[in-house]
């Protein structure tokens, strides 16, 4: 990529473009790869060494092969905790209440088993702290109605309670995903409570990807062959209810997949979603902010980019100096062909 192009390419991430531009960036770190079928990405910022910050993935296969993989910023395999039926995604959420102390921790969906399951992130690696066989979900409802896909974490400000938006196979027009609590019993475990049912379907493909701005408050999720739906993140929120926005409805060439937040202190930043063309997907990102006046519009694209990954289904991405290798925080992308998850600079956008 030359220089002309990367100029032109960050000029318009920073609103100086009228109309949206398409480039091409390269990874700068190719993970291992992991043993059968990547997906969901998570980072996990290092409070005390954000350079020795860690991404998550899954193996989305049955048991035994199924796992949670661990790797460095190096893309190097730090763990893999094996024996998840079917893993599909997994987020990060920090500052859990425990009986220890608060802990930073992350969260997948077995989709197999119908159910949660929650680690502690230490600086040993990662340790299953879920209560009893793991957290059940979607409890009652038949077949793939019940089998967990998308997870999304959310930290309410005022008071530190975490909560897990999940998604499912299949589900109905109204009411596809189930907001949990998550809390902690006397043996410092972690259990599931249900405390709300919302999000609009369109009945084109499904809902997985899922993510959550913690600090203003919103979750988004992709209709996978609709757009992008936003409403509020707290289920006691008065207008919990309320769909907030619909937007990314016509610039999409294939699924709407993974989702993520670019979140900048002040407010402002950017909602990337990528568009799961083969050989190489594409990524569209939209404002976090909004517009003057309106901070739930955010129709106007303002990027788009091609990065080399095959079929990306997962995404995250930070706006927290890791290091200096990342100074300004980094993209991550799942890779089907190669079984693996690239890294990028966000210098590149």
């Amino acid at each position: 990529m030359t220089k002309r192009v990367l100029s032109v390419l960050f000029s318009c991430l920073m609103g100086a473009c009228s109309t949206p531009q398409e480039g091409r960036i390269r990874p700068v770190v190719s993970s291992e790869p992991v043993a059968d079928d990547p997906d969901d990405p998570a980072i996990w910022i290092n409070p005390a060494d954000p350079a020795r910050s860690l991404i998550l993935g899954t193996n989305k296969v049955p048991a035994p092969q199924g796992a949670l993989v661990v790797f460095g910023l190096d893309g190097k395999i730090r763990q893999t905790i094996a024996g998840i039926d079917r893993p599909n995604n997994v987020d990060v959420e920090y500052g859990l209440a425990l009986a220890g102390g608060a802990a930073d921790i992350a969260v997948l969906t077995e989709r197999l088993k119908s159910r949660l399951r929650v680690y502690r992130i230490g600086p040993d690696g990662l340790v299953e702290i879920s209560s009893g066989d793991g957290l059940a979900v979607f409890e009652g409802q038949p077949g793939e109605a019940a089998a967990p896909m998308g997870i999304a974490l959310y930290r309410r400000s005022w008071d530190g309670a975490v909560f897990a938006v999940v998604g499912r196979k299949t589900g109905p027009r109204d009411g596809y995903l189930w907001q949990y609590r998550l809390e902690v019993d006397r043996a410092s475990r972690v259990t599931a409570r249900k405390v709300r049912q919302f999000g609009r379907f369109s009945g084109i493909g499904e809902i997985e990807a899922i993510a959550v701005d913690d600090e203003l408050g919103y979750v988004y999720y992709a209709d996978e062959g609709d757009g992008i739906h936003k409403y509020h993140a707290d289920p006691d929120h008065p207008e919990a209810v309320r769909e907030l926005a619909h937007f990314g409805r016509r610039e999409f060439k294939a699924d709407r997949e993974g989702i993520a937040i670019y979140a900048r202190p002040d407010g402002t930043g950017y909602i990337l979603c990528s568009d799961q063309l083969t050989a190489n997907s594409r990524y569209l990102i939209f404002p976090r902010e909004g517009t003057p006046g309106n901070p739930h519009d955010h129709s106007r694209l303002l990027e788009t980019f091609y990065g080399g990954a095959d079929s990306t289904d997962g995404i995250d991405a930070t706006s927290t100096p890791l290091g200096p290798g990342f100074p300004r925080g980094l993209f991550v992308a799942m890779n089907a062909s190669g079984r693996n998850f690239l890294i990028y600079r966000w210098d590149y956008l």
